[in-house]
């Protein structure tokens, strides 16, 4: 079973989010690359040049990925930039998670297919998801005297 099947699953309550999680990892996702516009020397709001496309809300960033060219395509209609290239990296959620997040400077996590309404998922910064030492739950708790989590 895919992740696109997966989360269905998750979301009609039918799916865990082991499972989710797991096919998450294993799954290689379209990032798209933010670029600076070579005629304005611009870059697109809220975007880092040559950086991940990502964007903060929250308090956390939320790196964009896509389970397929298709949905990449949608993503950039949304925001009315279908007519341009846009170049990616693919990368396995597993990368995101183990090598992205710890480079971020802050709480990030990964938002796969957010033009697509109820297929779109977040997979937010936190233990299970995350590596711990990164992950705001833990973080959290620890903060507040309670003690991390196990």
């Amino acid at each position: 079973m895919g992740l696109t099947e997966q989360i269905a699953r998750y979301r009609e309550g039918s799916g865990d989010s082991a499972s989710l999680v797991g096919e998450f990892r294993r799954t290689a996702l379209l990032v798209p690359l933010t670029m600076t516009d070579a005629a304005e020397g611009a870059t697109p709001p809220g975007d880092a040049s040559g950086g991940l496309m990502s964007a903060v809300s929250g308090g956390i960033r939320w790196v964009y990925a896509f389970t397929e060219e298709e949905a990449l395509v949608r993503f950039a209609q949304a925001r009315g930039e279908g007519g341009r290239d846009w170049p990616y990296l693919a990368l396995l959620g597993a990368r995101l998670m183990d090598a992205v997040v710890p480079e971020s400077d802050g709480p990030t996590g990964v938002a796969v297919d957010v033009a697509d309404g109820d297929r779109a998922m977040l997979f937010p910064p936190v233990a299970g998801i995350v590596p711990d030492a990164f992950a705001v739950d833990l973080h959290r708790s620890a903060e507040s005297g309670r003690g991390a989590v196990a």
